[in-house]
């Protein structure tokens, strides 16, 4: 499953890539990649990987996460 998620406050390139590096250390997740200027970091996450567990890696990190939605494809 492919995920998006909408990040407030990350700051610049060098912190959107360690948010992706530490999602991506989560049980599940195949991988994380960040985009700093859309402010999103897109998953490939198998179906165990939950939204609160997601979240639970922006805890004290003084990032909101305002989304995380499912990522469609070209083809839905």
């Amino acid at each position: 499953m492919k995920k998006v998620i909408k990040v407030d406050d990350l700051c610049c390139q060098r912190c959107a890539d360690q948010m992706a590096v530490k999602i991506a250390l989560l049980d599940g997740v195949r991988a994380a990649k960040s985009n700093y200027k859309k402010q999103l970091i897109f998953i490939d996450a198998s179906e165990s990987v939950t939204d609160e567990s997601i979240l639970a890696v922006f805890e004290g990190t003084g990032m909101t996460v305002l989304s995380i939605e499912k990522r469609k494809g070209l083809f839905g």
